[in-house]
């Protein structure tokens, strides 16, 4: 039963992933379906950030109240309704009010998941889990390069999205049994500390590790969101070629996280983030020295092997860094500050590329992973591990 629940998680983090990826991919054709400035997909990305921010910092009190399930299951449900009305919006307006259930819906799934993968499984399983993330979003830049050649286009892709998340949702929602039969875990988690947000700002090593969110985040929402564009813009490639191209970097990021999940049977989580960071830096040296099309789309795939472990990575250790009875408030505010990453630097992203021009994209993921590296510097690391 345990292995049934743990695939249910599974299945619920690759509809974590499915919007994730599928708004930057299909934004292109967007853009130029209702004649708008490529840098207005900022707004978007902004919206649906503040809703994950604003469910991420209440993402304690509503597990404590509702349970991880039902807050997992409303949380699927609400993307999915988000998704269909994206599909069906006839204005830019009504786009960015889907994007908000969007969000909200996208904390609070990120939020509840993590935390109850931290606490009751071990640090392979945590890389899987995001390794079906990584799935995820890589199935919507395949659905979308599809689609996008088909006279149904983005709209098309989003309505598929909606079908694959509402099944999602159903699987979801049959495994209530499952997690009845884990209702001591449930139990043990609102045992747990609900700290305040300056309480958890208090704990010793929280700001390194709230930077390597932050920068980490940063470059995998940045990359997805603009990786198209930058290849539309600055490459001369067609939205679905660039569809196609970018679905690379998402599946590096499947494919870095199941090395990871494997390496982290042996390997202590700050080893996995170390040796990712030096596959981080030989991809950024590759995209910022060359513009080759090949070369280009290796250096995005490489990005998302390098830095796709990370989240799972700094998400593990959140019991280690700060002690198990502090990790649900703290994972929210990890979490939190992952969404304000996400809802700042894409846009700031666009904003600069909108300015000078989409060559800014290299230079601006490697000021994210230099972030990264300070932050790395100064993190927190238990006693008992000296590397």
């Amino acid at each position: 039963m345990a292995l049934l629940l743990l695939l249910v998680i599974y299945v619920a983090f690759i509809g974590l992933g499915l919007p994730d990826s599928l708004f930057g991919t299909a934004w292109p054709a967007i853009y130029a379906d209702l004649g708008l400035p490529f840098s207005f997909g900022s707004f978007v990305t902004l919206i649906t950030s503040c809703g994950t921010v604003f469910s991420s910092f209440k993402s304690d009190s509503l597990i404590n109240r509702w349970g991880t399930y039902r807050v997992t299951l409303f949380s699927t449900a609400l993307t999915a309704i988000a998704i269909l009305g994206m599909a069906w919006s006839g204005n830019f307006l009504f786009f960015c009010l889907c994007a908000l259930p969007l969000g909200l819906g996208a904390g609070a799934i990120d939020s509840a998941l993590n935390n109850y993968v931290s606490l009751h499984y071990t640090a392979a399983k945590m890389n899987f889990l995001h390794c079906f993330y990584g799935l995820g979003v890589t199935l919507s830049p395949f659905v979308l390069s599809v689609l996008l050649q088909d006279e149904t286009g983005w709209r098309g892709g989003y309505r598929l999205v909606f079908l694959i998340q509402t099944l999602i949702t159903a699987v979801i929602f049959f495994s209530f049994p499952l997690w009845k039969n884990k209702n001591t875990a449930e139990q043990v988690e609102e045992q747990y500390n609900t700290l305040s947000l300056r309480g958890v700002l208090r704990l010793k090593g929280i700001v390194p590790m709230l930077a390597l969110f932050f920068a980490s985040v940063a470059l995998e929402m940045s990359c997805g969101a603009w990786g198209a564009t930058y290849l539309v813009e600055s490459g001369g490639l067609t939205a679905a070629s660039a569809s196609s191209a970018v679905m690379f970097y998402f599946l590096g990021i499947a494919i870095g996280r199941f090395i990871s999940g494997v390496l982290s049977i042996r390997w202590h989580g700050w080893q996995v983030v170390k040796c990712s960071m030096y596959v981080l830096f030989i991809a950024l040296l590759m995209l910022v020295l060359s513009n080759h099309i090949w070369i280009t789309t290796v250096a995005l795939m490489l990005i998302g092997i390098g830095n796709g472990p990370m989240f799972p990575s700094f998400s593990f250790l959140t019991p280690e860094n700060f002690g198990r009875e502090n990790s649900l408030s703290v994972m929210g505010v990890q979490i939190a500050v992952a969404n304000i990453s996400m809802m700042l630097m894409p846009m700031l992203c666009g904003f600069l590329a909108q300015q000078v021009s989409m060559n800014i994209f290299p230079y601006f993921l490697s000021m994210c992973f230099a972030i990264m590296v300070i932050a790395y510097r100064y993190r927190p690391v238990n006693k008992g591990y000296g590397s």
